[in-house]
């Protein structure tokens, strides 16, 4: 009888620990950093009209950071009374819990304001401002613990501001300041005390995310910039890998790694890149084409296929391990970001709001429902667009146009 509770208490504490994890999505991309969910249980057809809103959180300033969920908190950035705030707010309800200045406003002619998405871990949460102000803080109260810059390390801010959500990864924060002190820096999660910088790898910032991966037996930091995609070691940030990158005006898509290959793509004009990082860190390119020319949208894989849009083909299926086409849709929807969850794809068209559900297939795009995200901001730059990538997690869906921050029920009933 004790081993039948024993048991049913265990399977109760896994179903309960798969549901909070299941509302979790700490940091930009998800806690893999891959923007694919692995949650269930999701519509999978909209009704007419779209789904739901269940709230909106008019306050979230202006800027393009996106949302980060952990521990029922929704975290962001953006700019109110000309500073940079990060903001907490509660994830059910929509209402505001605190928030915290970073630092002064970036202006900038395409829209001023943060870039980059908060990560949480544990009782902490850690922004990098658009000016490149790097801060700790407090989940629970948003008291400051620590700050930084990335002047102070070295970097200088790229031309449309910094854009990158720092990862933090064991006890280090890595970020990249870029620059003749190191392009990638980690330092003590703790106090912001640097760790290590990369003194053999000093490309300038551009505006990736860095991915972590476990490969050839060790940790490593991958990142790409305007001439390289690059491996550093985890533990002391040597250089372990590095292939050429022919990058144009912006590198900004955060690149992908699978099975031992790594999964690169810009816009204006560049394409994209597939290297296999194998024994030893022997770098060998699998391919490098023209597929796959994404601007800022970013790029998903599920199962074996790239997913994204691509500046010459409009809205794209790839082979992943052989970069050939496999289908292109141009006329359906609008240059735009993706994500993905319960193998479907969340595409937000960045000129109108958009909102499209379509599977995830390489039989060729199909829809399962669209709508206009009906709360779009008038303070928006002439030049900006709805660059906030969307979000699903916890059965609900997040869509962000400047200071307008809407969240929709996208659970199946």
């Amino acid at each position: 009888m004790k081993t039948q509770i024993a048991g049913l208490l265990a399977t109760v504490l896994t179903i309960n620990l798969a549901h909070a994890a299941s509302g979790d999505w700490p940091q930009w991309r998800g806690p893999d950093r891959t923007d694919v969910s692995r949650e269930g249980g999701l519509l999978k057809t909209w009704p007419e009209g779209g789904p739901k809103r269940v709230w909106l959180f008019e306050k979230a300033g202006l800027g393009y950071a996106g949302p980060s969920i952990a521990g029922g908190k929704l975290f962001t950035m953006g700019i109110r009374n000309d500073v940079e705030e990060l903001i907490a707010i509660d994830a059910s309800t929509g209402k505001e819990l605190w928030a915290a200045k970073i630092g002064e406003a970036l202006k900038n002619s395409w829209g001023d304001g943060p870039r980059g998405t908060p990560t949480a871990d544990g009782d902490r949460v850690y922004a990098l401002s658009g000016r490149g102000d790097l801060a700790c803080a407090n989940v629970a109260d948003g008291k400051i613990v620590w700050q930084r810059t990335m002047k102070e390390i070295g970097g200088k801010t790229p031309g449309w501001g910094y854009t990158e959500s720092v990862l933090v990864d064991g006890n280090k924060v890595i970020c990249t300041p870029g620059g003749e002190k190191g392009a990638i820096a980690a330092l003590d999660k703790k106090n912001g005390e640097p760790i290590w910088q990369s003194k053999d790898f000093t490309d300038g910032a551009q505006y990736a995310s860095i991915i972590a991966a476990d490969h050839n037996g060790a940790r490593q930091y991958i990142q790409l910039t305007m001439k390289h995609v690059v491996g550093l070691a985890a533990k002391d940030g040597g250089v372990l890998w590095t292939a050429d990158w022919p990058g144009q005006t912006a590198v900004i898509p955060t690149p992908i790694f699978h099975d031992g290959h790594v999964y690169v793509t810009a816009g204006y004009g560049v394409g994209c890149k597939l290297v296999k990082v194998g024994a030893n860190n022997q770098v060998s390119e699998v391919y490098f084409n023209k597929v796959m020319q994404n601007h800022h949208g970013g790029v998903v894989l599920v199962d074996g296929h790239i997913y994204g849009h691509s500046d010459q083909g409009g809205w794209t299926c790839q082979n992943f391990m052989t970069g050939e086409k496999v289908w292109a849709e141009k006329n359906a929807l609008g240059k735009g970001s993706v994500t993905c969850a319960d193998g479907m794809l969340y595409c937000l068209a960045e000129n109108n709001g958009t909102a499209v559900l379509a599977e995830a297939s390489p039989k060729g795009w199909k829809e399962h429902g669209r709508f206009k995200l009906e709360a779009q901001s008038a303070q928006r730059s002439q030049r900006g667009r709805i660059w906030t990538h969307p979000v699903v997690v916890g059965g609900r869906l997040y869509l962000r146009d400047q200071e307008l921050l809407s969240c929709y029920d996208v659970k199946a009933k």
